[in-house]
């Protein structure tokens, strides 16, 4: 078991473990006991009833939540030709074609996402050992392998996160900052919980959402109704 601070357990004696809170309850919750000097992260995972060894059963997407997410992410764009400039005009960090792949190769990651047009991607998937463990493979799913590269850097800049579920069954993603507003932060949640209720796999008998936990970044969990 690891072992937590002071600020932490006295942090969750302010936490009724026999209740599901509402989401607006939750989120004004972890905002009170957040004992973090920072502005932490405020996270929400949720728990699942799927199989995700079933294709049909893989959710996989993004979703650019109405209030942004807080966080800055340097976007590396790997493209060639006209659509170099268009990346650099939408305010990407980093553009490139085959020059960045060999960097990439050579141990640079200072990037949080990759958007590539799809030409590039035949050279790309030559690093999928090197990125598909960091998460940092583009996918059309969610938007990240596309034509339409200004747009796809403008969605990252306004605070677009992806989602997707392990195969545990959880999703975990950020809804913003401990500074937000609870409202902000309410309309990012029931946002991103409105796509994942869509989601919901056709194969999936009884109870889809097993457990919903709302925390900050070093926070303990509060148990949010999944209805």
């Amino acid at each position: 078991m690891p072992k937590h601070s002071k600020k932490y357990l006295e942090a969750r004696k302010s936490i009724d473990k026999s209740k599901q809170y509402s989401p607006e309850e939750a989120i004004e919750l972890v905002q009170k006991i957040n004992t973090a000097k920072f502005d932490a992260s405020v996270e929400v995972s949720f728990n699942l009833n799927v199989d995700p060894r079933h294709a049909d059963q893989q959710i996989r997407g993004a979703i650019v939540l109405p209030n942004g997410t807080g966080k800055s992410q340097k976007v590396l764009v790997i493209t060639q030709g006209p659509k170099e400039k268009e990346a650099q005009d939408a305010g990407a960090d980093y553009v490139g074609g085959k020059e960045k792949l060999e960097e990439i190769k050579g141990g640079w990651f200072d990037f949080d996402v990759i958007v590539a047009t799809p030409d590039m991607m035949g050279e790309l998937g030559k690093l999928g050992k090197l990125l598909g463990p960091k998460g940092l493979m583009p996918n059309p799913k969610t938007g990240t392998v596309t034509t339409n590269v200004a747009q796809a850097v403008e969605e990252i800049k306004k605070g677009k996160v992806e989602y997707r579920v392990d195969k545990e069954g959880n999703i975990n993603a950020l809804i913003g900052k401990v500074s937000f507003t609870k409202d902000q932060l309410t309309e990012n949640y029931r946002t991103l919980y409105d796509v994942i209720v869509r989601a919901r796999p056709a194969a999936v008998k009884g109870q889809y959402m097993k457990n919903v936990v709302i925390s900050t970044t070093m926070g303990p969990g509060v148990r949010v109704s999944a209805d």
